[in-house]
């Protein structure tokens, strides 16, 4: 899912790579008899980028999902979602 917001950025002239964008994964766990069961997955990602770039990052956030296949292979199997949140960028480099 990382990789697919990203090309989704980078064809928007949002640059997310060397570190720009990066993802943190948390999965919950449940029991269905006596095996775990990976339950549910989330993506926050983070992009170091310029607060002009919200409404387009926002945008990209919205529909890139259902263009990763990932996502489209497991989403009927596990809940999966994700959050963005938008840091400036250090140095005061535009994305």
């Amino acid at each position: 899912m990382l990789g697919t917001f990203g090309g989704a950025l980078e064809a928007r002239h949002i640059d997310a790579s060397g570190g720009r964008l990066t993802g943190e994964v948390t999965g919950e766990v449940e029991t269905e008899e006596n095996v775990l069961v990976v339950k549910r997955i989330h993506v926050a990602l983070r992009l170091a980028a310029s607060e002009d770039l919200r409404e387009t990052v926002e945008r990209v956030h919205g529909f890139y999902a259902m263009k990763c296949p990932l996502y489209r292979t497991l989403r009927s199997a596990i809940e999966l979602t994700s959050s963005y949140e938008l840091v400036a960028p250090i140095g005061g480099v535009a994305g």
